[in-house]
């Protein structure tokens, strides 16, 4: 239990005092990846190709499954699903948390309503640059929203977890209107 609790105190703390900076700008490839997930407790493999087959995804990171800021956010996300659905998107978190919390966090917070997928080593978050710097293994809260053409449209980083659902439905329908109207 003190372990936890240190754990979401250095979180807590790097949260106020530490910059996260994503180095992915939109126009840039968004890197391609597969990873261990969970849809309401039920284990599957996400592939980011497949997904950008049936329309943009919002790749989200956030620091640790059952803090406060996102929990916070997934309610947010669970909140807009039926928005972005309508919109043809989609939307996966990655976070470093093991498969087992993932699969409880998918359920009580994501409200079965888009997964989250581990990354223990760090390899998808690295290869965003979405790294908490000098706290590794956590991910610094960074949404993306990448686009069918495997292309980042809109990057946001931002410890305060109030604006990523609306600013990246705002993006995604940006996108919408250029490429559908």
């Amino acid at each position: 239990m003190l372990i936890r609790f240190l754990g979401y105190l250095l979180i807590s703390l790097a949260a106020v005092t530490t910059p996260a900076l994503a180095q992915l700008k939109p126009g840039d490839k968004a890197p391609m990846f597969k990873a261990q997930a969970s849809l309401g407790g039920k284990q599957f493999t996400f592939s980011l190709p497949e997904a950008l087959k049936k329309g943009p995804v919002v790749v989200y990171f956030y620091p640790k499954a059952f803090t406060s800021g996102c929990t916070e956010e997934a309610h947010d996300f669970a909140e807009a699903m039926g928005q972005f659905h309508a919109l043809g998107a989609s939307v996966i978190g990655v976070s470093n948390d093991d498969i087992a919390t993932l699969n409880k966090f998918s359920t009580s917070e994501c409200r079965s309503k888009f997964p989250v997928a581990a990354d223990s080593g760090q390899r998808i978050m690295t290869a965003y640059d979405s790294v908490m710097m000098g706290f590794m293994p956590y991910a610094s809260r960074t949404s993306y929203v990448v686009t069918p053409d495997g292309r980042i449209s809109y990057e946001y980083t931002a410890l305060d977890p109030s604006e990523h659902v609306k600013n990246t439905l705002a993006a995604v329908k940006a996108w919408k209107t250029k490429h559908h109207s």
